[in-house]
């Protein structure tokens, strides 16, 4: 997610940080080379267990984006789904608990 964009229609302060943290959290899960400290394409090494190993996802965030340019469309769309997915059953359940009596 570019930080220009994401400034202009931001409504929760410091939500560009959780959004990215998610961001690689999803990627690692799908198996994809992207996260801080990762090289790319070469000499990404195995992303088979990432998501396990810690290698990628909100602990390893640092602020600083990456280049995701090496990821196919496909795959980049796939995270991009699997955040929207996340983020609509968060508030279905905080829409149910606010609802229960």
């Amino acid at each position: 997610m570019a930080k220009g964009s994401a400034k202009r229609r931001q409504i929760v302060p410091d939500s560009h940080k959780a959004l990215d943290a998610m961001k690689y959290e999803i990627a690692a899960e799908l198996g994809l080379p992207v996260g801080p400290g990762r090289s790319g394409a070469f000499g990404a090494g195995d992303t088979e267990f990432a998501g396990e190993l810690g290698e990628t996802g909100a602990a390893a965030y640092n602020g600083k984006e990456d280049y995701w340019g090496y990821i196919a469309s496909r795959d980049t769309g796939a995270v991009g789904g699997h955040i929207t997915r996340r983020l609509i059953q968060q508030a279905q359940q905080d829409l149910f608990q606010f609802m229960k009596p």
